[in-house]
């Protein structure tokens, strides 16, 4: 085991020293702050906002200029959630049980009424931020991403407020297992869509809607949505995966 242990961190201090130089030039060679933009960016500020009506550039350019790419991200992280599932199951079983997390050794805190408290005041109130997070991706800051990370966090908040057994019997796994499904479905249906209509793949051929307004980008909010509901659903299903990990079987379980 001392053996192994030395031979990890001989390995980190080797992978350090050959990474650092490359760190170095990167930051010795990044344009200053408030500097010239470069050509891409420059054209991308010129021309976006008022091609899609979006006033947020980098959300525009996400789920619109190079959508193709955040496609191919959105079935990475589907994968990667996958092979969680399937390494994390691989040890334990398929069984997943609602009752309360357990580990020898482990003490539970008995549940706090005041956590409780705070905690179904935060939850209404970060579920309805994330939503608008969401919905306002290609007017502010946020998008898909973002708000289905929120969302994820904002559940796990149940957990940590009314412990395991309320959290499973409100976020029951076969529903965020669908809803992470949907929108994967879901980001390939925008794709397709144009094409139905006799355009390219993710072309965006739905009215561009007024600036500064819900109705603008026109595909951008529907690939916004889709990729909400994927990243949502997958990081709860990692969550239970991680949660069943500090469970004790009971004789019989699988």
């Amino acid at each position: 085991m001392k053996y192994r242990r030395a031979l990890r961190y001989a390995l980190s201090i080797l992978a350090l020293l050959v990474l650092a130089p490359a760190v170095v030039l990167v930051a010795l060679h990044m344009p200053a702050f408030g500097g010239q933009l470069l050509a891409y960016g420059a054209t991308v500020n010129a021309h976006v906002p008022s091609m899609r009506q979006a006033t947020n550039v980098v959300t525009a350019i996400i789920f619109d200029v190079r959508g193709a790419d955040t496609l191919g991200e959105e079935f990475i992280f589907a994968a990667a959630i996958t092979g969680l599932a399937v390494l994390l199951r691989g040890g334990r079983g398929e069984d997943a049980s609602r009752e309360p997390i357990h580990a020898d050794g482990r003490q539970l805190p008995a549940r706090s009424e005041a956590v409780a408290l705070l905690i179904r005041w935060m939850l209404p109130a970060t579920i309805a931020f994330s939503l608008y997070v969401m919905a306002h991706g290609q007017l502010t800051p946020g998008g898909g991403f973002q708000a289905g990370a929120m969302l994820a966090s904002a559940l796990l908040l149940l957990f940590l407020g009314d412990g395991y057994r309320s959290w499973r019997q409100v976020v029951p796994p076969v529903v965020m297992q669908l809803l992470e499904a949907l929108g994967a479905v879901g980001c390939v249906a925008v794709g397709l869509l144009p094409m139905l209509l006799g355009a390219g793949f993710l072309e965006n051929v739905l009215p561009q809607g007024q600036p500064k307004s819900l109705t603008g980008g026109g595909l951008i909010p529907l690939f916004n949505v889709a990729v909400g509901m994927a990243i949502t659903g997958g990081f709860v299903n990692a969550l239970v995966e991680f949660l069943e990990e500090t469970r004790v079987p009971k004789e019989g379980d699988s």
